[in-house]
This record gives C-alpha cells, structure tokens and sequence, in this order.
C-alpha cells in the first residue's frame, strides 16, 4: 500500500521514524523530508523560499506532495502542522484518500478536523494502517501480522 506522510518541517523527526516503521510493514511511503531540496524546511540558512517555490525543483515538489497526497492509497497527517500539510489533507480527504492522523498538542485544526481519523499514540495508528491495508487488498490481518514478526 502507498502512504503519504503530511507534516511541518518541524515534525520532521516523528516523519522520519514513522517513515521507518511503516516501510517495516512493508507499505510504500513517500515522505516530503526525503524529497525536499537540501536547504528547504532548516532554518538559520539563506533560502529564498519565493524564488524556489517559482523555480522547476519547486513545481516538482508540489507536483510530488500534491500527488502523493491524492493519489496514494492513505495519508498519514502528523500534527501540529501548518497550511501546506492541510492543504493536502483536505485534497486528499476530497479525492476519497483515507487521512489517518497523530494528534499532538498545538493541533490548530478546527471544524475540518472531521477529515481525519484521529490518534494519540503513534502503536495504535500503526495497527489502524494494518487493518485499512486488509481492507485494501481484502488480506486477513493475521496473514500480515504473520509476516512482520
């Protein structure tokens, strides 16, 4: 199953170890952090966001989250995050993906937080990935639990 991680650059380590585990089960995960151009997201570096957003490594860039975010089989939000991660979640919510979000302290979501199917502990969204890819390719959970020992 393909999953998109959405999230801020200031999440960046919680995409990084989600990343890890999720590909653990064996899902595909397409992660902003690993795509990004080297000095997009760090702060304290001289980066002109304007000029990049307009040059072609910024129009790939929003062609791959958009994408991923639309086209994938989930999206997994973590929070709290800005505007460009809702953004995704919303395209992704409005093109039918499934949005599975880590709710953390700080989530500015308001009403459109109902977009999203909400957990506080980072195991259970692991197991709630699991079921959704049983439901994806009709697989008994037990015949994949039985394959990540």
């Amino acid at each position: 199953m393909q999953i998109y991680i959405a999230s801020s650059w200031k999440n960046q380590h919680a995409v990084e170890m989600l990343t890890k585990l999720i590909r653990a089960k064996g899902h595909r995960v397409l992660s902003f952090v690993e795509r990004a151009v080297s000095d997009e997201g760090r702060s304290g570096l001289k980066f002109d966001f304007e000029q990049w957003i307009n040059s072609p490594d910024g129009e790939e860039k929003f062609t791959y989250d958009t994408d991923g975010a639309t086209k994938s089989d989930m999206v997994v939000y973590i929070s709290p995050s800005g505007t460009d991660a809702w953004a995704e979640v919303g395209a992704a919510w409005a093109s039918g993906v499934p949005v599975l979000g880590l709710y953390a302290k700080g989530e500015p979501s308001g009403l459109m937080r109902k977009m999203v199917i909400w957990f506080y502990d980072y195991r259970k969204l692991l197991v709630a990935i699991d079921e959704k890819a049983c439901e994806h390719f009709a697989t008994p959970l037990e015949e994949i639990r039985a394959q990540f020992p």
